[in-house]
């Protein structure tokens, strides 16, 4: 096993019981984490983790690390109740990574957001989930209640 292979799998096993803090480990300083809800950069990746982990309700987590060459995908699935609606959801997400300084330094999720609009949302997510429109209001929804976790949080201040 690669180390960058046994940085992803830390990570997803942190992930998978919560740990955002050996989470925050596995990044560079100044990594970037974007997907279809958040687009951040160092302590902001930590700060969501946190976040996402202290909030999660009946959670569970598998993936599997895909080594192309060298790069590195993670094809993951997350299972929760989404915190706004109550409503399960099912997301199926592919990451991929590039490391500097044997650290995730460039962490891309893709997923589906129709999908999980539909599922966290219900019907405005079936309506809607497709449109700019929906997306860009879950993204700035999302951004303010980061931005009010940090406000509390205040390790995540730049």
């Amino acid at each position: 096993m690669t180390h960058e292979e046994t940085v992803l799998n830390t990570f997803y096993k942190a992930f998978r019981e919560l740990d955002y803090l050996t989470m925050a480990d596995c990044y560079h300083k100044d990594a970037s984490f974007s997907d279809e809800v958040f687009k951040l950069k160092g302590k902001g990746i930590n700060a969501m983790w946190h976040m996402l982990c202290v909030r999660a309700t009946d959670f569970s987590l598998s993936y599997r690390v895909i080594k192309q060459g060298q790069h590195y995908q993670v094809e993951w699935q997350a299972n929760y109740l989404y915190s706004k609606t109550g409503r399960k959801v099912v997301n199926k997400i592919t990451a991929s990574f590039e490391f500097k300084d044997g650290k995730i330094y460039k962490h891309k999720d893709v997923f589906d957001f129709w999908r999980w609009s539909r599922q966290a949302l219900g019907m405005p997510g079936l309506l809607l989930g497709w449109s700019n429109f929906l997306q860009k209001k879950v993204h700035i929804i999302a951004k303010q209640n980061l931005d009010k976790f940090i406000i509390k949080h205040t390790q995540y201040k730049s």
